[in-house]
């Protein structure tokens, strides 16, 4: 069995205190909305508390789907990369961006040269999207949607190059039957987000998972649990979105908590099962609810089988 544990949204603070040069253009809106309220929103002593029933669970591998960082700034990236080494090495945790890490153009840069490490590829890149990383039975999919956008936008968007070398990629871990896991940060899904936050190519992402199939999409962006699905070449693909990490407001859906995915080799290919832990409503961390997660229509099978023929 093998692992993996999903947060997203953590948006780390406190704010560093920002030089007046640095509030330019969209920076200065999302520092006057920071201290409006969403420092408020965001408890990082609730976060730690998370993060270490995280780590008490014991996952082979954590998935980070994005928004680390607030506005952008370059104090914010160590902080980022301390973040993610609290989480665990390079090796067993993987990151991608969201809109708040790219949040001016060149921070997203920024972000992955410190950051770099935890989106290193299996050929030993980093930084450069799509990556996998294959980990027993399981190739993890790095993806990004993070694009700086204006003031009072947060869409994302992979473009083209990315979906096209998405694909090619998914395709070939079908053959060497792995189960492939994807990460984005934006909800992938038509639908998944209203306009203005929705990764404006959706539907392409739709498409391209009906030719070439995944067997788990994670993403984070809406800062609420969910559960969706889009149809892949041999049935519906599970599509799941984590709360944000660090939440204490809202509703149960709306309050921090990530997913715990243990995956299993089984005859026909792979057994995937689901939990959510999280802030309870008597303010202790622990285990919310099961997650039921779409059955494929024997696509698993299929893909192993794919597998071991490329292998013989």
């Amino acid at each position: 069995m093998f692992r993996i544990a999903h947060l997203t949204d953590p948006h780390v603070g406190p704010l560093p205190r920002p030089r007046l040069r640095e509030l330019m253009g969209k920076r200065l809106t999302g520092f006057i909305n920071w201290h409006r309220g969403r420092d408020r929103a965001h408890d990082m002593e609730l976060l730690a508390a998370l993060v270490q029933d995280m780590r008490n669970q014991r996952p082979d591998h954590i998935a980070c789907t994005g928004d680390i960082a607030n506005i952008g700034l370059p104090q914010e990236w160590d902080a980022a990369r301390e973040f993610l080494a609290s989480l665990g090495e390079p090796e067993t945790v993987s990151f991608v961006p969201g809109n708040h890490d790219a949040y001016i153009e060149g921070a997203l840069a920024g972000m992955l040269s410190v950051c770099g490490p935890w989106t290193r590829d299996d050929s030993g890149e980093e930084g450069v999207f799509p990556y996998v990383r294959r980990r027993d039975h399981v190739a993890l999919v790095g993806l990004s949607s993070a694009i700086p956008t204006a003031p009072f936008v947060a869409s994302g968007r992979m473009g083209q190059t990315q979906l096209n070398a998405a694909e090619t990629l998914l395709d070939g871990l079908a053959e060497e039957g792995l189960c492939r896991v994807v990460m984005i940060h934006h909800p992938p899904h038509v639908a998944g987000a209203s306009a203005g936050r929705n990764l404006t190519d959706s539907r392409k992402f739709e498409e391209m998972i009906a030719r070439t199939g995944a067997d788990l999409v994670l993403h984070g962006h809406n800062h609420i649990g969910t559960v969706a699905t889009i149809p892949g070449p041999d049935g519906r693909v599970p599509v799941i979105g984590a709360p944000s990490a660090s939440s204490r407001g809202g509703t149960i859906a709306h309050r921090a908590a990530y997913y715990l995915f243990d995956i299993a080799l089984a005859d026909y290919g792979f057994t995937v099962k689901a939990q959510m832990r999280g802030l309870k409503p008597d303010g202790s961390i622990g285990f919310l609810e099961n997650v039921s997660l779409a059955r494929k229509s024997g696509g698993l099978r299929e893909s192993l089988k794919r597998g071991k023929h490329a292998r013989q």
